[in-house]
């Protein structure tokens, strides 16, 4: 017997029981579309967080002041003001994997325009922050170096600032106050949606570094370095660079702590995909128990099939049928179960993914990789729990199986 015609055989008998073979493939067709959907799920949030590193920088390194030590009690990480712009300039220059450096000095304060308010956060920095952040601008564009020189009452505002002070009005040109000093808004930034954090980066404004140490805080420190490295290969090489002239530029003796904090994006970005992996592992093995169910609720049918069938497949031995054929066709009924219910378990799962992604708001992909595989488990789960069924038939005793009533 071929392959073709064990199919058709297969065929004929799964249709004289309709309703018994649709009821097999439920499990089977809530199995695949349990995978599909969890995976798209889990699959969407990793891509989401690749995003959201994307808009950080992947290849950016932040350096923190340390912390204080008092009696024994030690602040918090930036308790300390150790870092000053000329180490800023200093890492530029004398760090062959760094491209650009860019201190910066944040605060938050109550923003006024006309009649609108809004309070939010207040950064002071150099143009290379925009560069570092690779920001692009809605409108307008950058302070210069020579606002930042002059200390220049210039701001760039983030878009969520732009929207509650001044709607869908372009607010390039027009005069916001942070406290009560006025600034004339040069640019808009471009929106980022949020940081992996969850913190909204488009609430910002963004003034020159020299204005925010004397016009608005009045410290001559700053709060931290932004750091770019050449390509995010070489992070690993700046940072270590960054540590040993900071150090030196300190006068820190070897054995003593640093008195400062280098945060890797990198290794951030890494540690943020590597949980939605294992997000998305666990939500597929999870639902990985649908298909051991529907296997199993398969295997049970077939058994029951081949009772009830013994003096058919006595009749088709006694004409000439050999064991393989009767092992082949009854293998060949199980796995047209299994692939029917998993091809529609996949179209279950990507309507579930569309529902949740609408419904819900959370983003999900349903990817190739996936359907292939859901395609694959669901003819080796046939082959699997329809094997001992076929064999258990292919082994009847033609004889008895015709006296089997």
């Amino acid at each position: 017997m071929t392959s073709a015609s064990a199919l058709k055989i297969a065929g004929r008998a799964l249709a004289r029981n309709t309703m018994r073979s649709a009821l097999t493939m439920l499990g089977m067709i809530i199995g695949v579309g349990a995978v599909i959907t969890m995976v798209s799920v889990g699959q969407g949030a990793k891509a989401q967080v690749e995003a959201q590193i994307a808009t950080i920088g992947s290849n950016m390194l932040m350096i923190f002041p340390g912390s204080t030590r008092q009696g024994g009690v030690r602040g918090g990480s930036g308790t300390m003001t150790t870092l000053t712009e000329a180490d800023a300039k200093a890492i530029a220059e004398e760090v062959s994997a760094v491209r650009w450096a860019a201190p910066s000095l944040r605060t938050s304060a109550q923003v006024v325009s006309g009649n609108q308010n809004w309070s939010t956060g207040i950064i002071g920095s150099t143009p290379d922050y925009f560069i570092i952040r690779d920001w692009s601008f809605e409108s307008g564009g950058a302070f210069t170096q020579s606002a930042l020189s002059g200390a220049a009452k210039a701001a760039v505002i983030g878009k969520t600032v732009a929207l509650n002070l001044f709607g869908m009005q372009d607010p390039v040109g027009e005069t916001i106050r942070i406290g009560n000093v006025p600034f004339k808004v040069v640019g808009v930034l471009s929106p980022k949606g949020q940081s992996t954090q969850g913190q909204d980066q488009d609430d910002t404004v963004v003034i020159p570094l020299s204005t925010q140490q004397k016009r608005i805080m009045g410290v001559t420190h700053i709060g931290m370095i932004l750091v770019s490295a050449n390509s995010p290969e070489e992070t690993a090489v700046a940072e270590e660079g960054i540590r040993l002239l900071l150090r030196q530029r300190h006068r820190i003796l070897p054995g003593e702590e640093d008195d400062f904090l280098v945060r890797n994006m990198t290794e951030i970005a890494s540690a943020a995909e590597s949980s939605s992996e294992v997000m998305t592992l666990l939500l597929g093995s999870i639902a990985s128990v649908s298909l051991i169910v529907g296997g199993i609720g398969i295997m049970n049918i077939m058994l029951v099939s081949v009772t009830e069938r013994t003096r058919e497949i006595g009749i088709r031995m006694a004409v000439g049928a050999r064991g393989r054929d009767i092992l082949l066709q009854f293998l060949m009924e199980a796995v047209v179960l299994s692939l029917t219910g998993g091809l529609l378990g996949i179209a279950l799962g990507m309507a579930g993914s569309k529902i949740i992604s609408t419904v819900v708001q959370w983003p999900t992909i349903v990817s190739l990789q996936s359907i292939f595989l859901a395609s694959v488990f669901s003819i080796a789960i046939g082959i699997f729990f329809g094997l001992y069924p076929a064999r258990r038939a292919a082994a009847l005793d033609p004889i008895e199986a015709l006296r089997y009533d």
